[in-house]
């Protein structure tokens, strides 16, 4: 099968970009389907901050046993109880010996 250059549009930046025969020919070898979204600026500033290392979520809360305020790595779900450590801890060895 013969590939031609195509022009494609960033779906980032809106800015065209090539997507060459020789790349054509290495996504049909590899059977993507899918033409790429991304020119290579874009790509790369996107792979950039998806390997950057993430914060950590610190959030307050109460405890829903013991009531102490307490600190939890994760954003809370309304309806879902919150512990503290020493409770979470209590309940986890309740439910290992149920």
């Amino acid at each position: 099968m013969d590939y031609q250059d195509k022009t494609l549009v960033c779906v980032e930046c809106g800015g065209d970009f090539v997507f060459s025969a020789g790349e054509q020919l290495f996504y049909a070898t590899k059977n993507f389907k899918n033409e790429p979204k991304r020119c290579k600026d874009c790509k790369s500033k996107r792979n950039q901050a998806l390997s950057a290392p993430r914060t950590k979520v610190e959030t307050t809360a109460t405890c829903a046993s013991c009531g102490k305020e307490t600190t939890v790595p994760f954003k809370p779900t309304q309806g879902r109880p919150v512990y503290c450590r020493e409770c979470f801890l209590q309940q986890r060895q309740i439910s290992a010996t149920a």
